[in-house]
């Protein structure tokens, strides 16, 4: 069989990030079809496409923007043809606001950010992707805008002290958000840091506390890898 295939949505203003996700999933086996949607790039077609990725990005998925509507479209499209999806941050929002509602998303009074442990919830315990993260899990998390956990057609797998709903899959389906940001390896969070240092001290960050208290965070990244794992079967 050949390798699988992956869609990545790109959302941020920026065609490439620190993290570089979309070459790692290519280091993991999977065959990664890269398309800028913040400049309204979209593959026509879905059907052939073993997973989709949908990254961050600074806007809202409240927001009244081309891309964001676009996007709102596919995933639908992809849903109903049963494709597995993985949301980080902004890609877990819109996620949540396509599948649920876009009133599931909301702008929060204040932000949550700093490497924190969430709790996991049972489920996540029997979950395909999110097992590796039972009872607990370290993780980066930086948000202003934030997803309801109320809806029925969530499963809340972890939640932090500040936020019930920090990773969540769409009932039974696979499909996952993940609020927080596993992709970032340790190497990469100084500079990660001192890249948006400004924004986030406007958010209330303290930098220098936020580098000493990184971590590899390998049970968070163990989502990334298992979800390659679950659409490579």
């Amino acid at each position: 069989m050949g390798q699988k295939r992956l869609l990545y949505l790109h959302n941020g203003k920026s065609k490439q990030t620190i993290a570089r996700l979309d070459e790692r999933f290519k280091t993991w086996g999977l065959e990664v079809d890269y398309y800028w949607a913040w400049q309204n790039e979209f593959p026509d077609d879905l059907h052939s496409y073993d997973g989709i990725f949908l990254s961050g990005s600074p806007h809202g998925a409240y927001e009244d923007i081309p891309f964001i509507h676009r996007e709102h479209q596919l995933i639908v499209q992809a849903a109903a043809l049963g494709i597995p999806m993985l949301g980080i941050c902004f890609g877990s929002q819109i996620l949540a606001s396509a599948l649920c509602g876009r009133d599931q998303v909301f702008r929060r009074d204040t932000c949550e950010i700093g490497n924190k442990w969430l709790q996991a919830t049972p489920a996540a315990a029997e979950d395909s992707i999110a097992s590796g993260i039972f009872p607990q899990v370290y993780m980066f998390v930086w948000h202003n805008d934030e997803v309801r956990a109320t809806h029925p057609d969530m499963t809340i797998l972890a939640a932090s002290d500040q936020c019930p709903n920090q990773i969540w899959r769409y009932n039974d389906r696979p499909i996952w958000g993940i609020q927080g940001h596993p992709e970032i390896t340790l190497e990469q969070a100084p500079l990660w840091f001192e890249q948006n240092r400004a924004i986030m001290e406007r958010d209330g960050a303290d930098i220098e506390e936020l580098i000493a208290t990184a971590d590899e965070a390998l049970a968070a990244k163990s989502m990334l890898t298992r979800f390659v794992t679950f659409i490579s079967r």
